[in-house]
């Protein structure tokens, strides 16, 4: 029987040095997993500093362009509330100024009346210069026709005053042709 005590420590033997080997294997492994779990804490502590920092940055970044951008809008309302108010001033000069004219205008009317006669006047001549250049081609039109009747009157009569009486009632026609080309 000595012999199966031999085996049974051959085999207890192998199983204690078995049992060893899966410790240090189980040591090893959770120490290189703990290891890998320190390394993986340690990057995501460090990707968290690197993102805080951005973020800070952003946000520096921002106040930055906010105070900025206040900044330009403050002088620019300013250089529009100067603007509006030299406008209201430049209106007001005007309001003043047209109240002035309107105060002058009675005395500036009575001036322009008489201004105004002597224009009126002269107006009518220069109508009536312009109704005689009608007059004279609406003569040319109407010539023809009153030629004819003028020489059934000269056989009726004395030529040299029925031609002269007939100069006058050519003038009262054209006259007339002429009024009825200007109302045209």
């Amino acid at each position: 029987m000595s012999n199966g005590d031999g085996v049974t420590a051959a085999l207890s033997d192998a199983v204690e040095t078995a049992k060893e080997k899966v410790a240090e294997v189980s040591g090893a492994v959770a120490s290189t997993a703990s290891a890998t779990v320190a390394k993986a804490k340690q990057a995501a502590k460090s990707a968290e500093k690197k993102v805080k920092t951005e973020v800070a940055k952003a946000k520096k970044a921002v106040k930055k362009t906010v105070a900025v951008a206040k900044k330009k809008l403050a002088t620019a309302s300013k250089d529009a509330k100067k603007e509006v108010a030299s406008l209201k001033k430049k209106v007001a000069a005007k309001k003043a100024a047209t109240k002035k004219a309107i105060a002058k205008k009675p005395a500036a009317k009575k001036v322009a009346k008489k201004a105004a006669k002597p224009a009126a006047k002269k107006a009518p001549a220069k109508k009536a210069v312009a109704k005689k250049a009608v007059a004279k081609k609406a003569v040319v039109k109407k010539a023809p026709a009153k030629k004819a009747p003028a020489k059934k009157a000269v056989k009726k009569a004395a030529p040299a005053r029925k031609a002269v009486a007939k100069k006058a009632p050519a003038k009262k026609a054209v006259k007339k042709a002429a009024k009825k080309a200007s109302k045209k």
